[in-house]
């Protein structure tokens, strides 16, 4: 993401994202605008709250929490690694702290609190003038690497699980999610409420139990339920494949797939087109996997191919070898038996013009003796 833009302009709601028992859970972290309202405890990785954020329920988080001046948190905040607790934080419950914890003045925590690590009572500096402090200095220094990987790893945009993210002045309950900005929902996600945004985009195999509305245009993407209705006040609405309407529709004008369903009516002032194309612009996950494991297993037919074709090479070598070895054994065999035969005739006439010779010489020998004598 570019240092100028604003990482809180929009809600975002990454892919299998959660709302069980009025907790909104998720695998990666969790960051909030100021002044927002979450009537849901929230699970997550790291959770950072700005200024006046309100919880209706417990956090939870495996790695950092910080929560700016004059947050609210209903119940326990449980913290697996370090906490930063502004000035006059409210906490309902207990606070639990496996590292160390950074709390401000004027701190009510109901049920105390209890640190493994280092306890420092200051008043932590608040998340957005640290980070904004941080990554001016990184810039005036010329560490315009470094101040970009700052922003990637706040936001997650180097994990796999990207963080919720949760704009300025928000309202989210089981009743509604309420935001004056965009919202972008991922895939595989199971959430309750009506979810009301300036432009709505909502992933695949979605499960929402209530209806989408927004200013401008809605996108649905495949295999998604809406419990509800679907309604735009001044854009279009597109409906992607197998995804399923339970209420109606309502928009200047909607696109529709021809295998989703629409169980209520559809009010189009500009008319209806069906389509067969896909909705949604973002890489198909699943598409995606099988093109990953296409490569991998590409990848390895090709590491694997040169290995096989000098094994094959090897074997087809010692195949020739053995097969030449008869068929060189044969041709010597014949030639050895003709060469044997041929031989053992020149041999044997040979040895007997050899043994005719001797014996010629040997009768020329006595004849000389005899004479001697």
């Amino acid at each position: 993401m570019p240092l100028g833009s604003d990482p809180l302009s929009e809600l975002a709601i990454p892919d299998g994202t959660t709302v069980e028992e009025h907790d909104l859970v998720t695998d990666g972290d969790v960051i909030i605008g100021g002044q927002s309202t979450i009537e849901f405890g929230v699970r997550g990785r790291s959770v950072i709250a700005d200024e006046r954020v309100r919880f209706g329920g417990n956090i939870e988080a495996e790695g950092d929490c910080r929560l700016d001046m004059w947050c609210d948190v209903a119940d326990n905040v449980l913290v697996g690694e370090d906490a930063y607790i502004g000035e006059r934080v409210h906490i309902g419950g207990e606070l639990r702290v496996a590292g160390d914890l950074d709390i401000g003045d004027d701190v009510d925590i109901e049920n105390g609190f209890e640190a493994n690590g280092w306890i420092v009572i200051r008043n932590p500096m608040p998340t957005i003038v640290f980070l904004f402090v941080y990554l001016s200095q990184l810039l005036r220094i010329g560490e315009d690497d470094a101040a970009q990987d700052l922003v990637e790893e706040m936001l997650g945009e180097d994990d796999d699980q990207q963080p919720i993210l949760v704009p300025r002045g928000a309202s989210v309950s089981d009743d509604a999610w309420r935001v004056s900005t965009p919202a972008t929902i991922g895939d595989d996600c199971r959430l309750h409420g009506n979810v009301r945004a300036e432009s709505l985009e909502v992933g695949r195999d979605n499960v929402i139990f209530g209806s989408l509305r927004g200013r401008e245009d809605v996108v649905v993407g495949k295999g998604t339920e809406i419990k509800g209705d679907v309604t735009t006040r001044n854009g279009d609405v597109r409906v992607g494949p197998g995804a399923k309407i339970w209420g109606d529709i309502s928009a200047s004008t909607v696109e529709l797939h021809e295998n989703a369903t629409v169980d209520g009516k559809i009010r189009a002032s500009d008319g209806t087109r069906m389509h067969t194309d896909e909705v949604l612009s973002r890489p198909d996950e699943s598409a995606a996997a099988m093109a990953e494991m296409a490569e991998e297993l590409e990848g390895d037919s090709d590491t694997t191919e040169p290995d096989t074709d000098d094994a094959t090479a090897d074997d087809e070598t010692d195949e020739d070898a053995t097969a030449d070895s008869p068929a060189d054994t044969e041709p010597s065999d014949s030639a050895d038996d003709d060469t044997t035969d041929s031989a053992d005739d020149d041999t044997t006439d040979s040895v007997e013009t050899d043994t005719t010779g001797d014996s010629g010489e040997s009768a020329a020998a006595e004849d000389a003796a005899e004479a001697t004598e």
